[in-house]
This record gives structure tokens, C-alpha cells and sequence, in this order.
């Protein structure tokens, strides 16, 4: 790798910030040091004014952060720089859902990606990186990723995508999620995706998964919990049988958090209430010291519809075994 270098980045649909806090690094979590690598976000876009707000706050180093729907961003042509190493994005999943209606490529908002292909056309990065939910695999039996896949690869990419589930990687969380990633036809080096480094039963060099007890266990002191930012929670009633009602269990990862869960938010194991935004967050691996913009209903979202920042974290090393290969070179390949 070039000393010194800072591969530039660009990020969309980027919510409050959790991918991009991975491929920066350089934070603590559970008593674990998380080295800070060479990425610099140069731009990014949430269509979302509180996860933006939140976004500026703890990425006040960003020189461009947009809300604004980026079909009108890419409409006005100006805002997105013309160059860049890296393209990544979240784009919105809850059409391909397994928890939701399931419409995928059939409704506007399933069709978002366009978007992330449109801007991957202009910037022609070295590599681009995408994060879906698992039921994109499984719309229409495949069709949906073939053809997200195929639309990138005419592009000029390698294209490839796995299932990964955040536990194997030491996020107390079991959130399973497919990546894509394209690396660009000119550079000669494929990308492999991150070995898991925790699994629910380990062998070898790998760790047992980090439990719910593990990451919130402190916390189980109110007083403590209370001097904590983002320590609001759902004060929703129990309803027997529908999801989110249920009391997670200290001795697993926790559940997959959900962006909308109209305050059903799981109840902690302890059982006396159901669990505060600040307990969210440590699940999806968030830091103590990330703070969530406005309400509690707002941090709740932002936290769901995150990238879980140590998973992006191990991501992002994988990428740069890419970057690095390639020396940064921003130049466009031959079409």
C-alpha cells in the first residue's frame, strides 16, 4: 500500500453512518480496539434528515453530507464527485424482506439500486460494495440478485455476492445479510470475502459468539444505564404472539434489530422492560460514544437500518487487500 494513502469513498443511502464507520475504524468496542484504516468519506447521501443529522455528528470530517433523495441528486448531476476508489451502499431493503409485503423490483423503492448503478456508471470506482437483506437471494427464486448482479457487471465489473451472518464476526447480534461486491474489470485481483472469526461452534481459531449478556450485561445497572445517551425505550405493552414480543435470551446473540418495529422492539432478558435504543446500539455494535439525532423512534430506525459497524469493520479489510493491490489508481479503464 502507498503510505499514507486515504482511499476516497463514496456513500449512499448511508444512513447514520455504520458502513462508513467500519471502513474508518479507529473505535472501541466491548473493551476490543478496532485500528482505524485508509478510507476518507468524500460524499454521502440519506434521503433520512435524522440519520443525516446524526451522520454529521459523528463524521464532522466529511466534507459533503446531502439529504436528499438521490434519483434528484443524480437528476441535477453536480453533487456526486466525479471520482473515487470506493462506492458503497445500503440501498433500501424492506421490499425484499421476509418480515415485509416481499415486492421487491416490482415497486419503486425496490428499484432504488438503479440509483447505486447509475452512480457507479459515473464514478467508475476500482470497487463498489452493496448490502441487502437475505430475501433478495430469494425473490421470484433468484431473480432479483441475477438481476442486480447482471445490471453491475455490464458495467464492467466482476461481480460476486455471499450471505454473511454479523455473528461470525463478533457483532452479539444474529443478523444475516447479503453483500455484493464488484471489483473492477481491469484490476487483477479478486475479491474474497472475510474468514468469520466467532461461530456458535467454534473450532479452531474462532470464538464462541458474543452473547447478549456479554454486550449489554452492564447495563443491567439502571443507574448506569440511565447516564447513558440514547438510554430511551419503547414503553409498548407486551402483546402475546406477534413479533418483537418476546424476551431475548442472555446466553445468544441477540435478535436482528428492525428500523420499523412500531415500538415492538424485543423486551430484555431480564424481562422488566423492553430494550432502550443505548442496548439497540450495542448490539449492533455501535460505540457508546455514537450518538443518536433526535428521538428515541429516530435512534431506534437508524440503528436497524444500519450496517453493524464491526461487521463493516471486517468488511473493510477484505476490501483493502483489493485497494491495496491496486496502488489507488483512479484513472478509468479502457471501454
Amino acid at each position: 500500500m502507498i503510505k499514507n494513502k486515504k482511499f476516497e469513498v463514496v456513500s449512499l443511502f448511508s444512513g447514520c453512518g455504520g458502513l462508513d464507520l467500519g471502513l474508518h475504524g479507529g473505535f472501541k468496542f466491548l473493551g476490543k480496539k478496532y485500528k482505524a484504516n485508509p478510507f476518507r468519506v468524500i460524499y454521502a447521501n440519506d434521503v433520512n434528515k435524522a440519520a443525516t443529522d446524526t451522520f454529521k455528528l459523528n463524521f464532522p470530517d466529511v466534507p459533503q453530507v446531502e439529504n436528499e433523495d438521490l434519483t434528484i441528486v443524480l437528476e441535477d448531476g453536480v453533487s456526486i464527485p466525479k471520482r473515487a476508489d470506493l462506492v458503497i451502499g445500503g440501498f433500501p431493503c424492506q421490499d425484499f424482506s421476509l418480515a415485509g409485503k416481499r415486492q421487491g423490483l416490482n415497486v419503486k423503492r425496490g428499484q432504488l439500486y438503479l440509483s447505486m448503478v447509475e452512480t457507479v456508471k459515473r464514478v467508475m470506482p476500482q470497487v463498489f460494495l452493496a448490502e441487502n437483506v437475505k430475501g433478495l437471494l430469494l425473490w421470484e427464486k433468484g431473480l432479483a440478485i441475477e438481476t442486480i448482479r447482471s445490471d453491475f457487471a455490464e458495467l464492467g465489473y466482476n461481480v460476486t455476492y455471499k450471505l454473511l451472518n454479523t455473528a461470525d464476526y463478533g457483532v452479539p447480534e444474529t443478523r444475516e445479510r447479503v453483500i455484493i461486491v464488484g471489483v473492477r474489470q481491469d484490476i487483477k485481483k479478486e475479491f474474497e470475502f472475510p474468514e468469520p472469526t466467532h461461530a456458535k461452534a467454534p473450532t479452531g481459531r474462532q470464538k464462541h459468539w458474543v452473547t447478549l449478556r456479554n454486550a449489554i450485561g452492564d447495563l443491567e445497572d439502571q443507574t448506569k444505564h440511565d447516564l447513558m445517551p440514547n438510554s430511551g425505550f419503547s414503553k409498548a405493552k407486551l402483546f402475546a404472539g406477534t413479533q418483537g414480543n418476546r424476551t431475548c435470551a442472555a446466553d445468544k446473540p441477540g435478535p436482528t434489530m428492525r428500523a420499523e418495529h412500531h415500538g415492538n422492539i424485543e423486551f430484555h432478558y431480564l424481562g422488566h422492560r423492553r430494550l432502550s435504543a443505548r442496548e439497540a446500539a450495542r448490539i449492533q455494535s455501535f460505540p457508546d460514544d455514537f450518538i443518536f439525532q433526535k428521538s428515541t423512534t429516530d435512534a431506534y430506525r437508524q440503528i436497524g437500518n444500519a450496517v453493524a459497524p464491526v461487521f463493516g469493520w471486517h468488511l473493510a479489510q477484505a476490501l483493502l487487500e483489493v485497494l491495496s493491490f491496486s496502488n489507488g489508481d483512479l484513472s478509468r479503464p479502457p471501454r
